[in-house]
């Protein structure tokens, strides 16, 4: 047609998209990229973060493996992992569910249910810690015995504590909660009228509609859970530091204090590099479970 006309074709406007994700990029890759390759080189030397930076091949790795506190470690971080999930998960899937009402009182509840995600985690701690004193704590002050327990003294119940405070703490629900308010408010309201016709209940259109519905979004959810979990410490160190002995010590506790209170930077790195493969496995093995078309709408979850 162009011919015909004699005008010249009309060229195809390129796309800015690709240039508009470039400082997204440029800073995944200073930030994200660069200094995990620094941490992958930095485990095959000896290095006390001071001096000299000596190439040791795999004798950090040898180290570390070969640990025996390793494979405790390991299971203290999946097992706060694994309770993080199961708590947070229904908690959050419920409140979401509420919030996404559309009365006016559920809103309001939303802002203070959001209020705690904005409060300091060390503050959170340092009040939980206090509140558990068994000298000066709620247990002395109430006079109750149960409460006037050695809680972050003995092993297991300072792991119990641990994940109460941690995990099962209304300080990261609220996170989850509000992905879950956006998931329930994207399903179509119809879907709910005709189950409604049909004489489903409130539950079953729960079970039946709700939580089909939100199959992509409970990945979403359950990948930032897990992988954010496997990297819990500051509440861990300002609570236990890991004690008593071994008991609360995670991965990242670990990290921290090869690095910084032993000066092993190689070690250190080791276990880094750990963490950031069992996160991929981990985030990999949550969008296989998924589906491979996790970015499908909602309205194929049923």
């Amino acid at each position: 047609m162009s011919s015909l006309t004699g005008r010249p074709p009309r060229r195809r406007p390129r796309s800015i998209l690709p240039w508009l994700a470039t400082p997204a990029l440029v800073v995944f890759i200073g930030f994200a990229v660069v200094p995990l390759v620094g941490v992958f080189a930095l485990s095959f030397t000896t290095w006390d973060g001071i001096g000299a930076i000596q190439q040791s091949g795999l004798t950090s790795w040898r180290t570390v493996l070969t640990d025996p506190g390793l494979p405790h470690a390991l299971w203290v971080t999946f097992m706060v992992m694994a309770v993080s999930w199961a708590v947070q998960t229904p908690l959050s899937i419920l409140i979401g569910t509420f919030l996404a009402g559309r009365q006016r009182y559920r809103a309001v509840l939303g802002v203070v249910y959001f209020v705690p995600l904005m409060l300091s985690s060390a503050a959170i701690t340092i009040a939980s810690k206090a509140l558990l004193d068994p000298n000066f704590g709620l247990g002395a002050g109430l006079k109750l015995p149960l409460l006037s327990q050695d809680w972050l003294g003995r092993p297991a119940l300072a792991f119990g504590v641990v994940v109460f405070v941690c995990v099962v703490s209304w300080q990261f629900v609220p996170f989850h909660s509000l992905i879950y308010q956006g998931g329930v408010q994207q399903i179509p309201q119809s879907l709910y009228v005709a189950a409604s016709l049909d004489g489903a209940g409130r539950i079953r259109q729960f079970f039946s509609i709700t939580l089909p519905q939100l199959r992509y979004t409970i990945i979403t959810s359950s990948t930032l859970m897990v992988v954010g979990s496997l990297t819990f410490f500051d509440l861990i160190f300002v609570l236990t530091e890991g004690g008593p002995g071994d008991a609360t010590r995670v991965l990242a506790l670990d990290m921290y204090k090869r690095g910084f209170q032993a000066s092993l930077m190689g070690p250190a790195s080791v276990i880094a590099v750990i963490l950031v493969l069992v996160r991929l496995a981990l985030a990999l093995l949550l969008r296989r479970l998924g589906g491979r078309d996790t970015g499908a709408s909602q309205l194929e979850g049923a």
